[in-house]
């Protein structure tokens, strides 16, 4: 069983830059990838990024590469999603979750366990 709480998310202009965490309870988070979500009103949930348990691999959305950096310190069972150059589209609630198999499916139905999200408004 591993529980997942995001924190880091607000309000910030077009432009600008958060951080989000994600901080994970249970001895085994070091054994799943993890993966950042977002969901916006209206819409789908769908895939940001996502991060193997070494932190070897990484994967992005065509939307958020170039912008969004996902990186993992398994000694805090944290997951990070820095945001920089964050536009008005990004505005969603974001979730992390965990994969007990590879990050390359980036299907939702792949993870098991997922947080409660944060929310990210990014204004125009």
């Amino acid at each position: 069983q591993v529980q997942l709480v995001e924190s880091g998310g607000g309000l910030v202009q077009a432009g600008g830059s958060l951080r989000l965490s994600c901080a994970a309870s249970g001895r085994t988070f070091s054994r799943y990838s993890m993966g950042w979500f977002r969901q916006a009103p209206g819409k789908e949930r769908e895939f940001v990024a996502a991060i193997s348990w070494s932190g070897g691999s990484t994967y992005y959305a065509d939307s958020v590469k170039g912008r969004f950096t996902i990186s993992r310190n398994n000694a805090k069972n944290t997951v990070y999603l820095q945001m920089n150059g964050l536009k008005p589209e990004d505005t969603a609630v974001y979730y992390c979750a965990a994969n007990p198999s590879a990050p390359d499916d980036r299907r939702p139905t792949r993870y098991d366990y997922w947080g409660q999200g944060t929310q990210v408004t990014v204004s125009s």
